[in-house]
């Protein structure tokens, strides 16, 4: 299993609990359509960072896939463009 964890800050002006909303509702229900993504979620954070996304992959190969899925990068288009930073880890369990 592949633990994949991302730190995101929004841009200047952004409304960031809707935002927060607006990611978790496209990119949790990702969970059982997309293959080797066993768990997703988005947490708004408290401690420097606007939201975490902390999810979890059956292995490298398919955090790899993830990455170019189609439903991923759709889905991304929909909040992509409020985000200003990034800092993300990988790590296996």
């Amino acid at each position: 299993m592949v633990k994949h964890i991302v730190l995101y800050t929004f841009k200047e002006g952004v409304d960031k609990d809707a935002s927060v909303k607006l990611i978790a509702s496209v990119l949790e229900p990702l969970v059982g359509k997309i293959p080797g993504l066993q768990h997703l979620e988005i947490r708004r954070a408290f401690n420097g960072m606007d939201y975490a996304l902390y999810s979890e992959f059956e292995s490298r190969e398919a955090l790899t896939a993830y990455a170019t899925h189609p439903l991923h990068l759709e889905a991304k288009t929909h909040f992509f463009h409020l985000l200003d930073s990034r800092v993300a880890a990988d790590y296996d369990v």
